[in-house]
């Protein structure tokens, strides 16, 4: 898909990305303390980069899963309409289960992944988000850790992109498009 020419201003730097996760995981680490293990599931494709790092600054019996969501696809603007295109591998139920995404938006996929995997009945279900826009909140959930709170602004960096592009910058830039 052909994009519109833009410019990425630096928003967050990849330092206080890092300072910002180790302080997560000081949390993390409190709630989830004496767990035998800790069901981390990253929710694909954008939170691969901000899990691998969580995980690795976790000092915790850590089992890492995948599910991918998709209310997006190539676009600018959520469908609204969850998709769900991967399921977890492994079971749940009556497990501490840690719900790891990139950017919270509208709110919807997280929502609605919530309410999945609530249904499957883990001992305790909590969710960390990188990014959150709580001015783009169109469903009433609020991640239960954040790592940003950021302006209605398009992002790219860290794990998110634009039209498959960007994913690989190590800090978060706001995308500006150029006129033309």
């Amino acid at each position: 898909m052909p994009t519109r020419p833009y410019v990425i201003d630096e928003m967050i730097s990849a330092k206080a990305i890092a300072a910002r996760i180790e302080d997560l995981c000081r949390e993390i680490q409190k709630e989830y303390d004496g767990t035998d293990k800790l069901v981390v599931v990253g929710l694909l494709r954008g939170s691969f980069v901000f899990i691998a790092d969580l995980v690795r600054e976790l000092d915790l019996p850590i089992e890492v899963d995948f599910l991918e969501a998709s209310s997006y696809g190539d676009v600018m603007e959520s469908s609204r309409e969850v998709r769900i295109l991967k399921d977890l591998r492994g079971a749940i139920e009556g497990r501490d289960v840690l719900v790891v995404e990139d950017i919270v938006d509208t709110g919807h996929t997280l929502n609605h992944v919530t309410h999945l995997l609530e249904s499957r009945h883990p001992a305790r279900l909590k969710s960390i988000a990188l990014l959150d826009k709580p001015s783009r909140r169109e469903v009433d959930f609020k991640a239960s850790w954040t790592g940003f709170e950021i302006p209605d602004e398009f992002v790219v960096g860290y794990g998110i992109d634009y039209a498959q592009r960007n994913r690989n910058l190590p800090y978060i830039g706001k995308v500006r498009f150029l006129e033309g």
